[in-house]
């Protein structure tokens, strides 16, 4: 009745009007359309609404999995996932579209909610350049053999890159500048007075790293001590995040024996680390393709 055409107006009577007239709520109307629909078999859904993308969602899910499966890290998000499909398989889609499909499938990893408050500091450690600011802390891992060991290391607050790293019996302030050496060896080639004057060396307020002889080490090479906040370790979140990633990817769920065996284990999650972990800050590029790119910059600017 709703759909007849009225003989006077030549326009329908519509829902409302009729059910006006019949006295009943057009609720009761349309629970009854909708279950004489239902009795009459479902109905094909309608079409997406929009372009049609380049790519179904059926396929796009087959390249997410197969990058999961050939991607050598573990409990990596959706952002890395859709940064790799574009630049490896050459697979142009919304990153949302990525995230959407991932969660539907249960293929996105755990993530740890916050649960500290909010802090007065600024929150800003990024640098613009390299060999402006780096950091420096210490993680133990645990052995069979030698019981805990302790990992030194040293970050590029730049790219966060693992510049130095050093694991010892002992977590002692000269343990501490071994890998501190390694770092400044590495980018400037030698070890001598003030080689690298005008960085600043974040760190902590461990006694391995407020001892005299540590302190005196740094000054001797020309950097700046820049502390990070007591009881927040987020003030010094560089090396923090990267301890994080190398536990997940390197330690948790070993079991070392020796101290020679965590040696070879760091060894080679930084040689992999450096040259193919994808970073958001970097333009989800590896610290050396983002170190690889500033100079071909760099030098294009100098030419």
């Amino acid at each position: 009745m709703a759909d007849a055409t009225s003989p006077s107006t030549g326009r329908r009577y519509g829902v409302a009007r009729v059910c006006h007239v019949w006295e009943v709520s057009r609720s009761s109307f349309y629970a009854a359309h909708q279950a004489s629909a239902e009795e009459a078999g479902p109905r094909s859904s309608p079409a997406r609404r929009g372009p049609k993308p380049a790519i179904s969602d059926e396929d796009l899910l087959a390249a997410i999995r197969a990058d999961l499966t050939r991607s050598p890290w573990t409990g990596e998000g959706h952002r890395k996932v859709w940064a790799r499909l574009r630049t490896l398989d050459g697979v142009r889609v919304s990153r949302k579209r990525v995230l959407r499909l991932m969660r539907q499938h249960a293929l996105l990893s755990p993530h740890r909610a916050r649960t500290r408050p909010e802090t007065s500091h600024e929150r800003h450690i990024i640098t613009e350049a390299p060999n402006i600011m780096w950091a420096t802390d210490a993680t133990q891992i645990t052995t069979v053999a030698d019981g805990k060991v302790w990992l030194f290391g040293v970050a590029e607050h730049w790219n966060a890159e693992l510049l130095g790293w050093h694991v010892a019996k002992h977590g002692t302030r000269t343990e501490a500048i071994q890998a501190l050496g390694m770092a400044v060896r590495q980018q400037f080639g030698h070890l001598g007075a003030g080689v690298a004057r005008g960085l600043a060396l974040r760190h902590d307020h461990g006694s391995n790293f407020m001892a005299d002889v540590f302190q005196k080490q740094i000054r001797f090479w020309g950097m700046a001590p820049s502390y990070a906040f007591v009881r927040e370790p987020e003030t010094n979140g560089v090396i923090e995040r990267l301890f994080r990633t190398l536990k997940e990817q390197a330690v948790h769920g070993r079991i070392f024996q020796t101290i020679e065996d965590v040696r070879d284990a760091v060894r080679a999650f930084v040689a992999r680390y450096n040259a193919e972990w994808l970073i958001e800050k970097n333009g989800y590029r590896s610290p050396a393709r983002m170190r690889a790119a500033w100079q071909e910059e760099t030098f294009r600017r100098a030419a």
